[in-house]
């Protein structure tokens, strides 16, 4: 009995040493919990994501959309000031003053606690998403398989799209594309208005997508935009080539419309910019949609790849190359490091894909497209 009693005296009087910083840490352990144990509860997930946390995206999107800069920016720069603060005093009282162990054991909770309210943050504002209707099943589209000549068919659809568009855009001096990147998310609150009349599940308010100002950053960790859940915001990178800025701002706003699949992110983009029907968003899909489905139809059948990339025009060729020129530049060690972590975040969220999971828009380009190319190709000959 004595040493149960001395055992709870002495869990107390650790509990007592950080109370608040105890209680944040095992409420975020049980919301971690929580999540994880119920990520195969469908309806359970689905009511969360309809009934709670669109709802609070609405709300902070509409509230972020007041500010020009990126919140998302400011608070994680501020997040990083504050750490960096944290530590040098910390560090400090530890060499001036007594009481090390228990300063030492703050600061370890400190650290513990913080990483976990954030991530519990993250599980209950994005993470339920992942678990809960997917846009396929929202909006009703079929997920039959597709055939190679459906594959060509389509991708041949986008090459001749790009050709068509890439005389339709400003480019420099170089012929490389060009475009005011204030204009392009001036516009961005527009993109999808049309998209919403057909799947009224994409639905939000149209906000616009905010530029990021440290972008020589998001590029040495090969991002070009994120969907920040805390403040509803669809952040892009300011820095890399403009060429597929308009698809990758559709990206980032469909996450902002509950669309978590990295997949079906990419394919709402494409729909988005081709229903919205502005040269600049339709040239950059056509990129986007060409770059998956040619990969993809590499890897099936290399003659008819080559066959489709023989016509592509100079314009679309230098656009590319200057795509890749860009992030030859930052192929590091920070990026490999950045996309092994965030390879590895995906598969946390079962997306077994992983970094490839942003490829697998192909099916529904090749399914939703296939039917409707005779008929485009109709009524513009």
């Amino acid at each position: 009995m004595r040493v149960l009693e001395r055992k709870k005296r002495g869990v107390s009087a650790i509990f007592r040493l950080c109370p608040a910083r105890h209680v944040l840490a095992l409420l975020s352990m049980l919301v971690i919990a929580l999540h994880l144990l119920t990520r195969r509860f469908y309806g359970l997930n689905l009511r969360v994501s309809e009934r709670f946390v669109r709802p609070v995206h609405r709300a902070l999107a509409l509230y972020n959309a007041r500010f020009r800069f990126s919140m998302a920016e400011l608070l994680i720069a501020l997040a990083v000031v504050l750490l960096l603060a944290y530590l040098v005093w910390q560090i400090a009282a530890l060499i001036r003053r007594g009481h090390r162990l228990r300063r030492l054991y703050r600061t370890a909770v400190t650290l513990a606690a913080a990483p976990l309210a954030i991530y519990a943050g993250f599980c209950l504002l994005w993470g339920v998403f992942y678990y809960g209707d997917d846009f396929i099943a929202r909006s009703g589209l079929s997920a039959e398989p597709i055939s190679v000549s459906q594959l060509e068919a389509v991708t041949a659809y986008f090459a001749d799209l790009a050709n068509e568009y890439s005389t339709k855009v400003s480019r420099d001096a170089d012929g490389v594309y060009t475009a005011d990147r204030q204009t392009l998310i001036a516009r961005s609150p527009e993109v999808y208005r049309n998209t919403v009349r057909a799947f009224p599940c994409l639905d939000a308010p149209e906000t616009a997508v905010k530029g990021i100002r440290c972008s020589r950053i998001m590029s040495a960790l090969d991002f070009t935009g994120f969907f920040f859940p805390f403040t509803a915001e669809a952040n892009v990178n300011m820095d890399f080539p403009p060429a597929l800025l308009p698809a990758t701002i559709a990206h980032e706003l469909a996450h902002q419309r509950g669309v978590a699949k990295e997949q079906e992110a990419n394919f709402v983009a494409v729909l988005a910019c081709l229903n919205y029907g502005d040269d600049d968003f339709v040239y950059s899909a056509a990129l986007m949609a060409y770059t998956y489905l040619g990969n993809a139809l590499y890897g099936q059948d290399r003659a008819a790849w080559e066959r489709i990339y023989d016509r592509l025009s100079e314009d679309v060729l230098r656009d590319f190359a200057a795509d890749r020129a860009y992030w030859a530049r930052y192929e590091t060690p920070a990026r490999e490091i950045s996309n092994t972590v965030y390879e590895n975040f995906l598969y946390s969220y079962d997306q077994d894909l992983g970094l490839r999971s942003y490829g697998a828009c192909v099916d529904l380009l090749v399914r939703y497209y296939y039917d409707r190319i005779p008929a485009e190709a109709e009524n513009n000959p």
